[in-house]
């Protein structure tokens, strides 16, 4: 199959589905130009703040893409190129998309607060108070592991006498100089335009140029060599301030300048696509379907049954749990105008699905190094596909290992970005955890007051991250796959809940949501079968197999509550 064909059908099928179904659901949900938003009526210049259309739309890109796009799609290719490619549209159009609208719908409808108190307004306080649970936990693990990724990508290497090896950890170093002056300017650039009301055209081109710069700078000075540690407890810090600062400071504008890399890296890859098909090299020798069963696990560990595995893989490809919490988060906090939802939170969830796309065909194209185990690493596979790609495009033979490099760095800040959200995100949910529903952090009073103070609530999930982070999270993360998406579940109960009471339509929402918990409970219960397998078998492992075990049981009966409170809720609206 040729990879030109898949793209463009792809993308095609994307467009429509917005011009169409996107539409059908902002007017099904009566979304009005002339209502103000909480950005507004609610705004303190610290989490409420009105950002332009596409300042929150790199925001709110940036925070749900990360490497999960990538990631998903390619380990997916196991089971062949039809399946990856029918969920990435089907789910991401009908369920991704859906999921993330109304998510960002019911809470710009709820003062910007986050799916937590929206379940709190339908099913009450004890199931809000489950979900925020839930919900944290989710994040601090987030937190360790993108903590994690982001000190390993900037540490340097050592030799076996405990001296810096500055010729193996010269990409780190690069890579570290890079991000650090990525900060600098996003900084640079929310103070020209939010408090010298600089023109964002303008402040936009001098942005992307200075990106260049520091790119530059980075690939030829990156003087700073730190272990991980050290870097953890630099990236810790970092959190800690980004996530209480005001988002006009960093927040936003580093995601806006940083989703011009990811712009970049998709135009990139599409001329790669696109050149090589031209040429008639852009062939995918991925088989169209390869069984039920992944029997080739390139990685050395087989991902099982296609149901429910594709679905949980490919996670932010076509639908996640975390895109909920970013909408009700930080995008809700910050939209301008509710015409602005269905572009931000329906086209960009369609955008990542392009992006998931783009990645399948990098697969195809490297198919045989991937399914013989040579080259396994997501994020490596993506950019030698599409470098490879490049480099067959006449007068573009020499640039494939630029390309290469970019692609990598490219994937590689995002990470940052996922983990600066994901902090402020957990301190959102650790802080409405203490609060009745509708209350505000200013209406708490005692021991809640200090409890639900944004520095105290950010300080507390950052060294419970961080200390995961420097501990054992791999050891629980391969329960992530299953626990997002079991989030996206209760995110499409919860706002189908608080459709019916509002009187909207919400019949969009019944069957993806069924769906996504029966894909969840199934995946949750082949955990438990594995790991009372491993504690059977014994060893040194048997811990964290009770530890896994545990977790994957108490999911399941979090699942069912939520699911029974919210059939009931349903049951009584529609009588």
């Amino acid at each position: 199959m040729n990879g030109v064909l898949v793209l463009i059908a792809g993308i095609a099928i994307l467009v429509i589905a917005y011009l169409t179904y996107g539409k059908w659901l902002a007017k099904q949900w009566g979304i009005d130009p002339s209502r103000t938003t909480p950005s507004h009526t609610e705004e303190d210049g610290v989490d409420y703040v009105p950002a332009k259309a596409p300042v929150l739309m790199g925001h709110h890109f940036s925070s749900i893409a990360g490497a999960g796009p990538i990631n998903g799609p390619i380990q997916a290719a196991v089971f062949g190129w039809v399946p990856v490619f029918l969920w990435v549209l089907i789910g991401g159009i009908f369920f991704g998309a859906v999921h993330d609208f109304g998510a960002l719908f019911a809470s710009i409808r709820n003062k910007g607060q986050s799916i937590g108190e929206v379940i709190a307004s339908t099913m009450g306080a004890k199931a809000k108070k489950l979900f925020i649970i839930f919900s944290y936990l989710t994040l601090i693990l987030v937190v360790a592991a993108f903590a994690s990724i982001v000190a390993n990508t900037f540490m340097a290497t050592y030799t076996e006498g405990g001296a810096v090896d500055y010729t193996a950890s010269a990409a780190n170093a690069t890579t570290a100089m890079i991000s650090l002056l990525f900060i600098l300017i996003a900084i640079a650039f929310g103070f020209l335009v939010y408090r010298r009301n600089a023109s964002l055209a303008v402040s936009t081109v001098i942005g992307v140029a200075a990106i260049v710069v520091c790119m530059v700078i980075g690939l030829n000075w990156h003087p700073i060599y730190l272990s991980n540690r050290a870097w953890m407890i630099i990236v810790g810090i970092y959190i800690l301030a980004a996530s209480v600062a005001p988002v006009w400071i960093l927040l936003q504008p580093r995601d806006y300048l940083s989703s011009f890399l990811l712009y970049f890296m998709m135009i990139v890859a599409v001329v790669g696509i696109i050149g090589c098909g031209l040429t008639g090299g852009a062939q995918m020798d991925i088989p169209a379907f390869t069984g039920f069963r992944d029997t080739l696990a390139p990685t050395g560990a087989s991902l099982g049954y296609m149901f429910p595995a594709l679905f949980v893989t490919i996670a932010c490809g076509a639908i996640s749990g975390f895109h909920s919490l970013v909408g009700s988060g930080t995008t809700a906090k910050q939209l301008n105008n509710e015409k602005d939802a269905q572009p931000i939170a329906y086209g960009g969830m369609l955008i990542e699905c392009a992006l998931a796309i783009i990645s399948l065909c990098a697969v195809g194209y490297i198919w045989a190094n991937y399914a013989s185990g040579e080259t396994v690493t997501p994020t490596v596979v993506f950019a030698t596909g599409i470098s490879k790609m490049l480099g067959t495009i006449p007068g573009l033979g020499g640039t494939e290992k630029i390309a290469y490099t970019l692609l990598v760095l490219t994937v590689s800040v995002f990470c940052l970005t996922s983990l600066d959200t994901a902090t402020r995100l957990a301190r959102y949910m650790f802080q409405e955890f203490w609060l009745e529903p509708g209350q505000t952090h200013k209406d708490a009073t005692g021991y809640k007051k200090t409890l639900t103070n944004p520095f105290v609530a950010t300080l507390i999930t950052v060294v419970l991250g961080i200390g995961l982070g420097l501990t054992g999270y791999a050891n629980i993360w391969p329960l992530f796959g299953a626990a997002n998406q079991l989030l996206a579940a209760l995110g499409l109960l919860a706002v189908a809940t608080w459709l019916g009471q509002a009187g909207k339509n919400n019949k969009m929402f019944l069957f993806p949501m069924a769906f996504m918990l029966i894909v969840t409970i199934t995946s949750l219960c082949f955990t438990l079968k594995a790991n009372f397998a491993g504690i059977t078998a014994g060893g040194e492992g048997v811990t964290w197999c009770w530890v896994r075990a545990v977790i994957a049981a108490l999911l399941v009966i979090l699942a069912v509550i939520l699911a029974i409170d919210g059939v009931k809720t349903m049951a009584k609206q529609k009588k």
